[in-house]
């Protein structure tokens, strides 16, 4: 599932070519890529908008109309750009969700699972209200991260996958994070000693800047928006490396567990 290096990258990807549009038209095959509100009331309220902003609130891409807010979580399979009326590209035969605009072109939802979503709201806490800080914004600092880990037994690993915990974070960075801090991803949260938790803090924000640079991770589904590969995935310490030698150390091979159900990659020596 796109995380939110990818995210972020897919709504730079779609600034340029999307925003000052005008919604002209939308259809659909599969009513269930329809999260909010039903699908009819859904395309009487979005025609006729214009895109005025794109942003990012966790995983969700956010696209501002001139009066309400169009978002889209792409799920583990769901792309997400603008092509000419008349172009056909691959990825379109899995395109469930299609909005015209002006100028003879359209946004196009593909997701081949059909698990993504999308949502028209007035108010976007009806959708986000219950997830996380933004890792990466200012206000997120040290002592927020430090009293929210406080009294949680829960094991590091998943508490990082953890959307109501902290925003964004998925298996890949969670996993990058936790080696570059040298901390086993089956410590419990409240084991955390002061320093790790500053080191962890740090290597959660390094490693999503870092896939922001890259223009995240294309290992299985994710594209940019142009349809090109983003690099992340050719500087992972662990992630994808199980039975590989360890980058860091040099004196163990990457394992790989389960750990909330999601494969999980870390060094046995760095992180004991």
């Amino acid at each position: 599932m796109p995380e939110l290096p990818e995210v972020e990258t897919v709504v730079r990807g779609l600034r340029q070519p999307l925003i000052g549009h005008t919604i002209e038209s939308m259809w659909y095959d599969w009513e269930n890529s329809i999260a909010l509100p039903h699908a009819n009331e859904f395309e009487g309220r979005v025609v006729g908008q214009t895109v005025i902003g794109i942003r990012r609130r966790a995983k969700y891409i956010v696209i501002e109309l001139d009066k309400d807010l169009l978002l889209v979580h792409l799920r583990m399979t769901g792309r997400l750009y603008v092509a000419e009326e008349n172009a056909v590209q691959r990825v379109d035969k899995w395109v469930h969700v299609k909005f015209g605009l002006d100028g003879a072109k359209e946004l196009r939802f593909s997701d081949s699972r059909k698990f993504g979503k999308v949502y028209l709201t007035d108010n976007i806490d009806d959708v986000t209200g219950g997830i996380g800080p933004e890792p990466l914004e200012d206000t997120f600092t040290v002592a927020v991260f430090k009293e929210r880990l406080t009294g949680r037994r829960k094991v590091i690993k998943s508490l990082l996958l953890d959307q109501h915990f902290i925003a964004g974070v998925g298996n890949i960075y969670a996993d990058e994070a936790l080696h570059r801090a040298a901390i086993h991803p089956q410590r419990s949260a409240d084991s955390l000693s002061d320093e790790e938790i500053v080191r962890l803090y740090t290597t959660v924000r390094a490693v999503l800047a870092a896939g922001i640079q890259h223009e995240g991770a294309s290992i299985n589904w994710y594209r940019k928006p142009d349809g090109t590969q983003g690099e992340s995935q050719k500087h992972f310490y662990v992630y994808g490396r199980d039975g590989q030698d360890c980058l860091t150390c040099g004196q163990a091979r990457i394992e790989k567990s389960r750990i909330a159900q999601r494969g999980t990659h870390f060094c046995p020596n760095c992180q004991k």
